[in-house]
């Protein structure tokens, strides 16, 4: 019996050092006062919804320059071309005055 009252006194110091550490990660709530374990998991659920949304916004902002990035990468390609067309038939800088 010893035993078992040891084993859960220990379960519940490493549960509390656990809630602490996770109270430190999690922003505050607005309520003032004394937290329930309740209230803080369900804030630390809600922070990690937020996180979870700017990481797909990040995402989402990642996809969006690369493909910007692909289609200005193709327009100088295109540029630089046409400039060596051009220059390949006499055409220089400020000859078209």
């Amino acid at each position: 019996r010893s035993t078992h009252n040891e084993m859960e006194k220990n379960r519940r110091a490493q549960l509390r050092l656990c809630l602490e550490r996770l109270k430190g990660l999690v922003p505050p709530g607005a309520a003032a006062g004394r937290h329930t374990t309740l209230s803080l998991l369900t804030r630390a659920r809600s922070h990690i919804q937020k996180l979870e949304d700017a990481e797909r916004r990040a995402l989402h902002q990642i996809e969006q320059l690369q493909r910007e990035q692909r289609h200005l990468q193709r327009q100088l390609e295109k540029l630089g071309v046409e400039r060596l067309r051009m220059g390949s038939v006499g055409w220089r800088p400020g000859s078209e005055r």
